[in-house]
């Protein structure tokens, strides 16, 4: 398979898997609260990163790295999981995903300030298009019926977003000079001793002898294929794709999301709702065709 073609199919198995991660984790939500549920996915990808990790070959990872790491292991996994399982227990599954549409812009803006990359027409568009998405997405929330939509669910979404562009402009190094499995490895285990703390009361409470097969499944699901595949299909590309593109695959999520959750009566999916969709996605595509700082440069030098 073409090394290029790998690293794009990669990022989009990522993104399936959390587009299912909505409808799927909002029904876990009903019998665990969401501190536990954020806790079982952070343990429970640490064990088996862990045990991966006994498998392949080992990796030095030197002090000031795993002291990066911790700070990668906040934004990406601390801030952003936690933040978003705590806006997805307040909202519909289809706001949330429709939400995490916008991590491209997020990034873009991200990029701007950190990687110095220039601001164009397109990029200025883009951006503006994808806000006015999400600004009608928010505000109709605050009259959904059916869908169970909340204004206070997507803000949080989109403050999950924010910390994962963070994650992804700022903390690409970490990816290019360590495998997915180590870097999965520590972040998850530095975020399990953040929520662990604050999150074993709820644990201790729970009853598991009332609790349904189907809600042991559907944590099952968050921690196998929503946490540990995807982790590892992620970092996977983000070493070799720019945090643009990988950013870019997004667009999966609230389509597999809204299919799902649709199908099985979750949430309902009205016009104001189609008009986001359909203004997120063109700021995602004048934001992802718009020139890099490298595209620029080597712009200059044929000139």
């Amino acid at each position: 398979m073409n090394k290029n073609l790998q690293w794009h199919l990669l990022a989009l198995c990522a993104n399936v898997l959390w587009g299912l991660m909505a409808p799927i984790g909002k029904s876990a939500l009903a019998e665990f609260s969401p501190l536990a549920v954020t806790t079982f996915r952070m343990v429970g990808g640490a064990a088996c990163f862990w045990l991966l990790s006994l498998c392949c070959k080992k990796e030095h990872v030197n002090h000031r790295d795993l002291l990066t790491l911790f700070f990668a292991a906040l934004f990406a996994l601390v801030f952003n999981q936690g933040v978003y399982i705590f806006g997805l227990s307040l909202t519909s599954p289809v706001d949330a995903s429709i939400v995490t549409t916008t991590l491209p812009i997020v990034t873009m803006i991200i990029a701007a300030l950190y990687l110095k990359e220039p601001v164009t027409g397109k990029k200025v568009l883009g951006i503006f298009s994808g806000a006015m998405g999400a600004l009608i997405l928010i505000l109709s929330s605050q009259n959904a019926a059916g869908g169970g939509g909340s204004i206070l669910g997507d803000l949080l979404c989109l403050t999950a977003q924010i910390s994962f562009s963070i994650y992804l402009t700022v903390f690409k190094g970490l990816s290019q000079r360590y495998s997915p499995v180590t870097l999965n490895k520590w972040m998850f285990v530095y975020a399990s001793m953040c929520y662990i703390p604050f999150s074993y009361r709820d644990i201790a409470a729970i009853q598991w002898e009332a609790v349904p097969t189907n809600a042991l499944l559907q944590v099952g699901y968050v921690v196998l294929g929503g946490t540990f595949v995807a982790y590892i299909c992620l970092m996977a590309a983000q070493r070799h794709l720019r945090p643009t593109v990988v950013s870019m695959y997004n667009y999966m999520q609230p389509t597999v999301a809204s299919i799902v959750a649709i199908a099985i009566g979750m949430a309902t999916f009205n016009v104001q709702k189609g008009i986001a969709v359909v203004l997120v996605f063109l700021g995602v595509y004048f934001v992802t065709q718009s020139k890099s700082r490298k595209d620029f440069e080597q712009a200059g030098k044929e000139v």
